[in-house]
């Protein structure tokens, strides 16, 4: 998806005009985090597109290393789209009920069933039920239009249920190859202070993003502001002493700026 079309998929939002950075900052910037996070990508543990969006969908709100320690159990027992899509007729099966009681089963029952059977393996997760159904239809769909595939098209993606605009970015850029900005809240907090977007919310910071950064550095930038997010520029407190981007950061200079006022 070009830059043009991943534009036209954001809705305009009430953003602050941010600072103008000269193209020299915005690639010094960008270096020093390459340089800070050599190793910054997905920290999600997937070995397909199908584990890559289950992993993504359960992220929401979670930790990765959270959604890591339950991954493994969860794809053993569901390791593709059909199999996950079955779960309420497994669980059945499981409770020892006879083909002619499973068959009198209506849909509702069997995705209860599956519904069940999924939370008993991800309940450390926050809204695991919310998660456990949104997986099974997830599934569903993938099974019966996509032949258990995952679709290469944003519109397609952000149809399925669970899968919002940062979840089909992430699984474009990290299963696809594709350069996208997925804005979560390391992405939101850290692109705001640096002073990259003056936005409200996640959806105008990915268009002031994807205004201010060369296209080709979309993907890696995701990361590295990530890992930023998660080891240096915290949200309760920033180690800026050991930021090497500070010298361009809007929040340092404010705090600097307070500092010497108070």
């Amino acid at each position: 998806m070009t830059k043009q079309q991943q534009k036209k998929n954001t809705p305009k939002n009430n953003t602050k005009k941010a600072r103008i950075f000269t193209q020299e900052e915005i690639k010094s910037v960008l270096d020093s985090l390459e340089e800070m996070y050599p190793d910054a990508d997905c920290e999600l543990h997937f070995e397909n597109l199908f584990q890559l969006i289950v992993a993504v969908v359960l992220s929401a709100q979670t930790t990765d290393k959270s959604v890591n320690r339950v991954t493994p159990d969860l794809f053993q027992k569901y390791p593709n789209a059909a199999a996950l899509a079955d779960a309420g007729r497994r669980a059945a099966e499981e409770q020892g009920l006879a083909e002619d009681e499973i068959i009198a089963l209506s849909k509702e029952d069997l995705l209860e069933l599956g519904i069940d059977a999924v939370s008993q393996i991800i309940h450390t997760l926050g809204m695991y039920r919310t998660k456990s159904r949104n997986l099974l239809k997830l599934a569903r769909v993938l099974t019966d239009t996509y032949g258990g595939n995952v679709p290469d098209d944003y519109d397609k993606l952000v149809a399925l249920p669970g899968v919002g605009r940062k979840t089909a970015n992430v699984v474009l850029s990290v299963g696809f190859g594709h350069q996208r900005i997925a804005v979560d809240t390391h992405v939101f907090r850290v692109a705001n202070r640096i002073g990259f977007a003056h936005a409200a919310d996640v959806l105008a910071t990915e268009n002031a993003l994807m205004e201010i950064l060369p296209e080709s550095r979309w993907s890696r930038t995701h990361h590295s502001l990530i890992f930023h997010g998660r080891y240096c520029c915290t949200a309760r407190k920033p180690n800026c002493e050991q930021c090497k981007i500070s010298q361009y950061c809007d929040y340092y200079k404010k705090t600097l700026q307070n500092h010497e006022e108070s």
